[in-house]
């Protein structure tokens, strides 16, 4: 019987191939390193990424590699805590959410070890990943902002400072300040700006609502094709779905509405963040785990986060898919995004002052 198999929540895939010599050295050349002899066994993989165009990133490690999925999905939080309360007995060997201060929640709770091998280390950037191995971002999304081209010139809006200005009083949509999204990027104000920079700049922003914060990111873009918005922030992702598919709410038209500029593209670069995943420190298959880890940083599996969530790759170089090469290349924020969970709880406190809901 499967190890995980019982649990509410798994998703168990099944043992797709068994691969020889020649197979493994075609997936070092595709971009991973399946070094050594065949793979086998298992991997216990814990992930809050709730999209099903990742089936194919694990059909295709169990395919290049033997070994088998065992998967349980779950809210982030949930997940973390749950490998904190299994302990020594967790089954568990990688945990994959979203957001950087996802992944601070979770290392807070000391359950990475670190993992340093020289393929990661090359493929993966410095600053989308842990600064001692803990974790390493394998996707990126840019918290950008969002316009409605009949009432907003995008000279307007080039900065991040630029929705705290008057002029778009009135204009302005986001999430709630407590959603993990807009923390992260509030964390980056305060890394930026320090703490009291960006509680003006938050204040700024709340001053220029258009209405009281709420919804998902979807929803600030509808709130633009609606007209009650002129200006919204959101992820790259969930407009790039809409340049190539028709997204609830949103036909042709409305898409056609919307225009979006990457901020500070002179000064800091624009916000990212990031899908990221860890080594737990109990790991009871941690080859397989570092082995996984790898594949997340090859190319087909970088180029499938393009092509499969419309995320951006974390490895400079890799094709774009067509939706995400429309919304262009941008200089993004360098900052370690290690910052972002450690800024956190700052970030709360200063949406929290300014009333920001």
């Amino acid at each position: 019987m499967n190890r995980l198999g019982g649990l509410r929540g798994v998703r168990v895939s099944g043992l797709l191939a068994r691969i020889g010599a020649a197979a493994l050295l075609m997936a070092a050349a595709n971009g991973f390193a399946a070094t050594g002899a065949q793979a086998s066994g298992e991997l216990n993989l814990y992930s809050s990424r709730h999209y099903d165009t990742d089936e194919r990133l694990y059909s295709e490690f169990e395919e290049k590699t033997g070994i088998t999925i065992n998967r349980i999905e779950g809210n982030a939080d949930e997940l973390i805590q749950r490998i904190k309360s299994e302990g020594a007995n967790s089954p568990a060997d990688v945990l994959l959410t979203v957001d950087a201060g996802r992944i601070w929640r979770a290392q807070q709770m000391d359950i990475f070890q670190p993992v340093h091998t020289d393929f990661l280390e090359a493929r993966i950037p410095s600053y989308l990943r842990h600064p001692d191995g803990l974790w390493y971002g394998f996707s990126q999304r840019a918290r950008i902002i969002f316009y409605d081209k009949a009432r907003i010139s995008p000279t307007q809006i080039q900065t991040y400072d630029a929705l705290a200005d008057p002029a778009l009083k009135g204009m302005v949509c986001t999430r709630s300040s407590s959603n993990i999204y807009m923390l992260s990027l509030m964390a980056a104000q305060i890394e930026h700006k320090g703490e009291e920079g960006a509680k003006t700049w938050a204040a700024g922003v709340y001053a220029n609502r258009a209405r009281e914060p709420q919804g998902g990111d979807t929803d600030q873009l509808r709130g633009i094709a609606s007209g009650e918005c002129a200006v919204a922030v959101a992820n790259t992702y969930y407009f790039a779905r809409t340049l190539r598919s028709e997204v609830k709410g949103l036909d042709e038209t409305q898409v056609a509405k919307i225009g979006w500029v990457f901020p500070n593209q002179s000064t800091t670069g624009a916000h990212v963040n990031i899908s990221g995943a860890g080594v737990i420190k109990t790991a009871p298959n941690k080859e397989n785990a570092i082995k996984f880890l790898e594949y997340l940083a090859s190319d087909s599996a970088q180029a499938y986060f393009s092509a499969g969530n419309d995320e951006y790759p974390a490895v400079p170089g890799v094709e774009l898919s067509e939706s995400v090469a429309k919304l262009g290349l941008f200089r993004q924020d360098t900052m370690n995004l290690a910052k972002l969970g450690e800024n956190q709880p700052l970030a709360q406190k200063v949406y929290d002052e300014v009333g920001y809901k």
